[in-house]
């Protein structure tokens, strides 16, 4: 790649466009380390488009600094170009992130290949789970930002297939926004276009979401992170048994976070930009790691990931205060019924 990466950039097709936004990334990559993301309801409360040398990292391993250096431009216009760049990947944002089974109706693959899982997750479309970005607002605006993390955050929700793509995302959310708020809006308003699973499918969710048809969660009051099972030996109960399958299947979305995470080194240390850009940018990596995912047999990133089937990343930003949980969610549901049955089912296994 060279300088007239930037000009030829927008003249090309769709999959021209993403095969040069993909190399700029795996270009970055040989500097990543492990970062974090997130968020996209709040208003735009951070003006101050601070775009100098050393505050600026682009989206990936390398600085603005590094990066003119590399192209041969200024800071400016490679601020500009990023911007740019940034805009149009957003723009194409819809097309690659969403189901790739729309209607989903097909069982996955991942579910269908491992007897694990198989049949009983047959009607499972994915997992949903929230994370937080750090954001970088103005004093006077950080204290709706800060949650349960200790520092100003975006929190985003995110839906996942197994194969570790995106399939949906919420990106914006003030960090001391609750999940369960951010959750409830997103599948009850008609305008976020949330990918809701047919009659008689579902996706997997924590304890701390409602118990919403079409939403199954974990026996509470149980054994359910897998480190627990690892520390106090195997499940007891049936109720124990579900929980780790549950917990086993569903923890694809929080590797789905990490490799994403782990791309994007902005996400660890979100520069000054205007809180809308911040927000975009959260938006577009989560673009190009479906692209990349679904383009590169060979990448670095998933491919370490891919390795470790059961390997689950710590998060970038550890809590400072308890996770709570959501209020008022404890009325029986249709799922109980879903849950009791497939507990059955893997007690039949046994």
């Amino acid at each position: 790649m060279d300088s007239h990466w930037f000009s030829t950039l927008f003249d090309e097709d769709y999959d021209d466009v993403m095969n040069n936004v993909a190399d700029y990334v795996n270009y970055g990559n040989s500097s990543v380390n492990d970062g974090d993301c997130s968020g996209n309801n709040s208003s735009d409360t951070d003006d101050d488009d601070n775009d100098d040398d050393d505050s600026d990292e682009e989206a990936l391993g390398a600085s603005n600094r590094e990066v003119q250096e590399r192209f041969q431009h200024s800071g400016e216009t490679i601020s500009r170009y990023f911007n740019e760049v940034l805009r149009s990947v957003c723009s194409l944002a819809t097309d690659l992130i969403q189901p790739a089974d729309p209607a989903f109706v097909n069982t996955p693959r991942e579910i269908m290949n491992n007897p694990r899982y198989m049949p009983h997750f047959k009607n499972c479309v994915g997992a949903i789970d929230g994370t937080h970005v750090r954001a970088c607002v103005s004093f006077e605006n950080q204290i709706p930002f800060i949650g349960r993390k200790g520092v100003p955050t975006q929190n985003v929700m995110a839906a996942c297939s197994f194969d570790m793509q995106f399939t949906f995302v919420w990106a914006g959310w003030e960090g001391s926004a609750h999940d369960t708020r951010i959750f409830l809006e997103a599948i009850d308003n008609p305008r976020i276009k949330f990918p809701k699973p047919p009659e008689g499918k579902y996706y997997l969710v924590d304890s701390g979401y409602p118990n919403e048809y079409g939403f199954l969660g974990p026996y509470r009051g149980q054994r359910y992170h897998l480190q627990e099972f690892r520390r106090r030996g195997q499940p007891q109960t049936r109720e124990e048994i579900f929980n780790r399958m549950h917990s086993s299947l569903r923890c694809v979305i929080e590797r789905t976070f990490g490799v994403w995470k782990k791309r994007w080194r902005i996400l660890q240390n979100m520069p000054s930009f205007n809180y809308k850009e911040q927000v975009r940018i959260v938006v577009a990596s989560m673009a190009i790691h479906n692209y990349i995912r679904r383009t590169s047999m060979h990448d670095v990133a998933f491919m370490e990931f891919d390795r470790h089937p059961d390997f689950v990343p710590d998060d970038f930003l550890t809590d400072v205060a308890p996770h709570s949980q959501s209020q008022g969610h404890h009325r029986p549901s249709r799922m109980d019924y879903v849950r009791d049955g497939i507990a059955a089912s893997l007690m039949t296994q046994l």
